[in-house]
């Protein structure tokens, strides 16, 4: 995309420095309003104990982990989940997809995306799978990337008492190109 200078690295070294930042980056972003595991407000001592687990994942698992840099400044993230069953071997499920709400706009989110679609034919994988929280309007976001909705859960997520969401599901092909 013409203007985004995003500098990738995929399987970074997760040191203390980094694991601090991830958790910044996901901390702003809930209290933002996206939609990453958490409801806002929340502080880093809410979000560490699962972002260590998530962090572990990573170390000692198969989960892949994709950074976006603008400059030297973390700027967006995303997990490429692996699906730990062997008759899904050929998909991967992206994880705490995350872009700096100061750097949204600038095209970060559709370029981290790209990122991973290449990183998934590379791998040879035949699709990817992305899960939303509905009423954001992440599915239009989406859907420019090429995924489609290939189902959702009715009420799924509770963000409070009567504020309950679908969990929409997002699917895409990487055999064919965004449109």
């Amino acid at each position: 995309m013409a203007g985004v200078n995003l500098r990738f690295v995929l399987d970074p070294d997760l040191t203390p420095e980094l694991h601090e930042q991830i958790i910044a980056l996901w901390v702003d972003v809930t209290n933002a309003g996206g939609a990453v595991g958490f409801v806002a407000p929340v502080t880093a001592a809410e979000v560490r104990p699962i972002a260590e687990e998530t962090f572990a994942d990573i170390t000692d698992g198969p989960d892949r982990l994709l950074v976006g840099y603008e400059g030297d400044r973390l700027v967006g993230i995303l997990i490429i989940g692996d699906n730990r069953f062997h008759l899904k071997t050929h998909w991967r499920v992206l994880k705490r997809v995350m872009v700096h709400p100061d750097t949204q706009g600038r095209g970060h989110g559709a370029a981290l995306m790209r990122e991973a679609e290449r990183i998934g034919r590379e791998l040879g994988l035949a699709a990817l799978h992305v899960t939303l929280r509905d009423g954001l309007g992440l599915g239009a976001f989406y859907g420019r990337l090429g995924y489609r909705e290939v189902g959702r859960l009715p009420a799924a997520l509770r963000l409070a008492p009567g504020d309950d969401r679908d969990e929409v599901f997002m699917w895409r092909d990487l055999g064919t190109e965004a449109s």
